[in-house]
């Protein structure tokens, strides 16, 4: 029997987030959309000279589809248009990424389980980021792999070390996997450190494998133009924008062919309840392996999930789609910036985090001084716990669902790209409790 970790971030997700009037800023989705927002969202395009609508209803136009299995790597269609998104931004030097090269999944946490799977076992090692989504390192656990965890640093602003791979390295190393950006620090890795990553695997042969799901979704965070100029905020003002780091490209288009990429339609694209994602790479045995192996377990997605998920990838809607979704980011995350730069030093609360550039999650870490003068990190556990019971707030605790208990005491996570109101009247009653119980 298959050991595996209990999946802590998912079992409280699902434990605390039904809980009645929550204010979830737990939720790791930008806000979701119906497919009727979805539609409204629809801009005409030119094709060949003429303008063409989409239509208002995706549904109507699955009406009279019959509910065979469909296509089993996915709609020709829709392997297109995320082919589409892997290479946004990609050099004039880099090929297009093939149709042929991408595999329709239920989700990316099935694409991941499916790599892993595939490529992993007894005897293989990997080297995976940490913190990031449990998944990541537990499943190649679980499977038999060695893992190896590269530590990420505070003082680096919790961007990978490269460094420091010299020393994690081994003979049997199979996978670097990485996530970018980083699911929970929101922090996107920079072109220069993937393009070292990649030098250093190419040298190898190792295989590079990075989760993807939030890079479509790179906002550029305080740096970036404020979508409300005239806003004026909740807990004061922030420091005039600078130039936003511009966004990293996906490891597929770095000139490497042994990579891997996953991606879905629910962090970026606001639509988790399709539960669509995909996994795909530039070496076509890795893409044939995956396939092989996806017969034994779900053959095909919804022709449904499908459907609407091409329609929402399509020229008319995905621009709009996302500008939606990296303009609530921006304005969500000044919110965020306002409340933290209020408690970084208030009284006996201490709030400290490294400002998100991309995805949707912070991780922020909150501390108590005592009359000697000493600062401690807060029981994350029982804050979020206390926090939730008093208030209805909703927050993930760090050292428990990223830390295994031992790392990143006194850590928060926060999902900031919900709707704007739920997140202010969040932070508006997250604030008042600080006022009332810590400081």
């Amino acid at each position: 029997m298959v050991k595996i970790e209990p999946f802590a971030v998912e079992q409280w997700m699902d434990k605390y987030e039904t809980t009645p009037g929550v204010l979830n800023i737990a939720e790791t989705c930008a806000a979701s959309l119906s497919i009727a927002d979805l539609a409204g969202l629809a801009v005409p395009t030119v094709i060949d000279e003429k303008t063409v609508i989409p239509p208002a209803d995706p549904l109507s136009a699955l009406a009279t589809t019959r509910l065979t299995y469909g296509a089993i790597r996915g709609s020709s269609t829709l392997r297109k248009q995320v082919a589409a998104v892997f290479d946004t931004g990609k050099d004039d030097s880099i090929p297009p990424l093939s149709p042929d090269n991408v595999v329709i999944a239920q989700g990316a946490i099935a694409a991941n389980y499916l790599l892993f799977y595939t490529l992993l076992g007894p005897g293989d090692h990997t080297i995976c980021v940490y913190p990031t989504y449990q998944q990541l390192y537990d499943v190649p656990k679980s499977l038999g792999a060695e893992v190896s965890l590269w530590k990420l640093k505070k003082e680096k602003n919790y961007v990978p070390d490269t460094t420091e791979l010299e020393g994690l390295v081994k003979h049997n190393t199979k996978m670097i996997i990485i996530n970018n950006p980083n699911n929970p620090m929101g922090t996107p890795i920079p072109r220069s450190v993937l393009e070292d990553i990649v030098r250093f695997a190419q040298q190898r042969g190792i295989i590079i494998f990075s989760d993807e799901v939030y890079l479509p979704l790179s906002h550029g965070g305080t740096l970036a133009p404020n979508p409300d100029e005239d806003e004026t905020g909740l807990f004061g003002e922030t420091k005039e924008p600078l130039e936003p780091p511009p966004p990293p490209p996906s490891i597929l288009t770095l000139g490497y062919d042994k990579v891997i990429a996953t991606g879905s339609m629910s962090k970026a694209f606001a639509l988790a309840g399709l539960r669509l994602g995909w996994v795909a790479s530039r070496d076509p045995a890795i893409v044939e392996a995956i396939l092989a192996a996806r017969d034994y377990t779900t053959i095909s997605v919804s022709q449904l999930d499908d459907g609407i998920a091409r329609y929402a990838l399509s020229d008319p809607i995905r621009p709009s789609l996302l500008n939606r979704n990296i303009a609530l980011a921006r304005r969500n995350i000044r919110h965020l910036a306002r409340f933290v730069g209020k408690w970084e030093s208030k009284g006996r609360v201490r709030c400290a985090w490294v400002p998100p550039t991309a995805g949707t999650t912070a991780f922020i870490q909150f501390s108590t001084v005592n009359d000697d003068g000493i600062v401690s990190p807060v029981n994350d556990v029982d804050f979020c716990l206390e926090v939730l019971k008093a208030t209805q707030v909703m927050m993930v605790p760090g050292s428990h669902c990223f830390g295994h208990g031992k790392h990143f005491q006194g850590h928060v996570r926060i999902g900031y790209v919900n709707e704007t109101a739920v997140l202010v009247e969040a932070l508006s009653k997250l604030d008042r409790y600080l006022e009332n119980n810590v400081a």
